[in-house]
C-alpha cells in the first residue's frame, strides 16, 4: 500500500511539506478496527502524520534527511484500544462505570459518562436519584423522560449527557454548524520569539487528563521529552488510565490556590518547552493558563490545548468525553442499528478513535511547531477538539479497502509487551509511531500516579 487516504489532509493540516509523504509506507491487515465509518484510515493517518513528524523533527535536530516511516496497520489497531488490551498483574481494568451508559427514552436514546464520582453525584442530583439507585431504578426513569430534555438538565448541574443524533441533526445543531466552520485542527504563531536551542532538552508540562491528551504526552516521551504531569490534588484520577497512558512520564500533584504551590509551578513554566492542556475550556483561564496569559509569561512556548467540543459556539463551555460525543455527532447512530428510519440501538466505534486519534494528531502538532519553531522561532499555539476529529470521520476521511474478510478478528499478540512497574506487572500495546532510528519502546513504565517531585528531570 503506497499511500493511506486521509494522511495527505492530516500533513497539510499540520503544515507539513507534501514532498515528506513519500517517506511513509503502510502495512495493511485485516481486521483492523472494523466498523462502517473509516476508522483504521483515520488511525493510520493519524498515527503516520505523528510518525512523520517526528521524524521530521529528529532529522531537523540532527541535520540529516528526514527518516523512512512505517505504518502497521496492527501496532496502530492495538495502540487504539490500548486501554482495553491493559493487564495489571493479571488483572484487566474497568472501562465503563454502571452509570455510563445508553439508555433509552420516550423519545430516542441518551448517553451518559459517569467514570469519575463527582460525576457520578452530579448525574443522581439531576435525576432526583439516590445513591442506591440501581441502573434498573433509572432505566425506568428515563424511559419516561425527553432525551434533549435530560440533556440540559444534567449538563445544567454539571453532569455528563447527551442526547443520541444523526449526522444530519448534528449538521443541523448550532455547535455542529460552528465544527464544521473550522479546520481539523488551528495553527497560531503569536510573536516573534528566538528559535529554542535544538540541544536542549524538551520539557513538556501535561495538564490533561483522561484518554487523548495523555496519549499525546505519552507520544512525546516516547520521542525523548522530559514529561511531567501536574494533577490537582481535589480531583481523583483513575489509576488505570494513568497506568495506561502514563509510560514514559512523571506525576506530580499542585494545588494551584495554594501560594506554595503556585509559585512551583510558575518555576515548572520558566523552564518548559511546551505546555499541553485538556480541561474545559475557560476552567483553567482563573489560574492565567490561557496560551496567550502562557507566552507571555514564557515566550518561545508551544502550547496546544484540547477540548471535546471545540472551545467556541454554544457547547464550547461544556465538558465531554469520546463516547458522549460519538453519540451527539452522529457516529452512534450510523454505527448502530435502524429499522423504518429510525434508531433501533445506537453503536459505537470499535475504540475510543476520537480520543486516541486526536491524541496523535495533537503529538503531531506540537512535533510539527517544533520543527517550525527550530527554522524561525515564534510562540505557537495549537488547538484540537474531539468533535472536529469526529467531522473528519464523518464527512472528511476517505475510505480505502482493507484486505480480509468481513469479521475477520486481528491478533493484538505481537504488539503487546509486558514489564514491571511500581504499579505491578503490566500487559501495555507497544507505541504504533514509527520511523528508522526512532525508538520502539517508551524508556520507562509509568509510576505511582502524582507522586514524583514537582522538578524537571533533566537538565536544561
Amino acid at each position: 500500500m503506497t499511500h493511506a487516504p486521509g494522511t495527505a489532509a492530516a500533513w497539510d493540516a499540520l503544515g507539513g511539506d507534501p514532498a515528506l509523504l513519500s517517506r511513509i509506507s503502510y502495512l495493511p491487515r485485516a481486521g483492523s478496527l472494523p466498523a462502517r465509518l473509516p476508522v483504521i484510515e483515520l488511525a493510520r493517518a493519524c498515527v503516520g502524520a505523528c510518525a512523520l513528524a517526528g521524524a521530521e523533527l529528529a532529522a531537523t535536530r540532527a541535520g540529516r534527511p528526514v527518516s523512512d516511516v512505517q505504518v502497521d496497520d496492527g501496532a496502530v489497531a492495538t495502540a487504539f484500544t490500548s486501554e482495553r488490551h491493559l493487564l495489571i498483574d493479571g488483572r484487566a481494568p474497568v472501562n465503563f462505570a454502571p452509570l455510563s451508559r445508553f439508555w433509552r427514552t420516550k423519545d430516542g436514546w441518551l448517553r451518559t459518562h459517569a467514570n469519575y464520582p463527582h460525576h457520578r453525584a452530579r448525574l443522581r442530583a439531576a435525576l432526583d436519584v439516590g445513591e442506591d439507585a440501581t441502573v434498573e431504578d433509572v432505566a425506568e426513569l428515563l424511559a419516561g423522560r425527553s432525551a434533549f430534555e435530560v440533556e440540559e438538565t444534567v449538563y445544567a448541574a454539571g453532569g455528563l449527557a447527551v442526547a443520541l443524533r444523526t449526522p444530519e441533526q448534528w449538521a443541523a445543531h448550532p455547535q455542529g454548524a460552528a465544527v464544521a466552520a473550522r479546520p481539523l485542527l488551528t495553527r497560531e504563531r503569536l510573536d516573534d520569539a528566538a528559535p529554542r536551542d535544538p540541544d536542549r532538552a524538551l520539557r513538556v508540562l501535561d495538564l490533561t487528563r483522561v484518554i487523548a491528551g495523555p496519549v499525546a504526552t505519552r507520544t512525546l516521551a516516547l520521542l525523548g521529552a522530559d514529561v511531567l504531569r501536574v494533577d490537582a490534588p481535589q480531583l481523583p484520577e483513575d489509576p488505570d488510565a494513568h497506568a495506561d497512558t502514563g509510560f514514559g512520564k512523571r506525576s506530580t500533584r499542585l494545588d494551584l490556590r495554594d501560594g506554595a504551590d503556585r509559585r512551583t509551578f510558575e518555576e515548572l513554566l520558566a523552564g518548559a518547552d511546551v505546555v499541553v492542556t485538556g480541561y474545559r475550556p475557560g476552567a483553567l483561564d482563573r489560574f492565567g493558563l490561557t496560551p496567550q496569559a502562557l507566552v507571555e509569561r514564557r515566550p518561545g512556548l508551544v502550547v496546544a490545548s484540547l477540548s471535546a467540543w471545540g472551545a467556541y459556539g454554544p457547547w464550547g463551555g461544556r465538558r465531554g468525553f469520546d463516547s458522549l460525543v460519538q453519540v451527539a455527532t452522529g457516529i452512534a447512530a450510523v454505527e448502530g442499528s435502524a429499522v423504518e428510519g429510525s434508531v433501533e440501538r445506537p453503536g459505537a466505534l470499535p475504540a475510543q478513535a476520537l480520543d486516541h486519534g486526536t491524541g496523535y494528531l495533537l503529538a503531531a502538532g506540537v512535533l510539527r511547531a517544533l520543527t517550525d519553531q527550530a527554522r524561525d522561532g515564534g510562540s505557537r499555539v495549537l488547538r484540537c477538539a474531539l468533535a472536529q476529529t469526529a467531522a473528519w470521520l464523518v464527512n472528511g476521511v476517505r475510505s480505502h479497502p482493507t484486505p480480509g474478510a468481513a469479521g475477520d478478528a486481528l491478533d493484538p499478540g505481537p504488539w503487546l509487551a509486558e514489564t514491571d512497574s511500581a504499579l505491578g506487572r503490566l500487559r501495555y500495546a507497544l507505541p504504533p509511531v514509527s520511523f528508522t532510528g526512532g525508538p520502539a519502546d517508551w524508556a520507562r513504565p509509568p509510576g505511582l500516579w502524582g507522586t514524583d517531585a514537582p522538578t524537571w528531570g533533566t537538565r536544561a
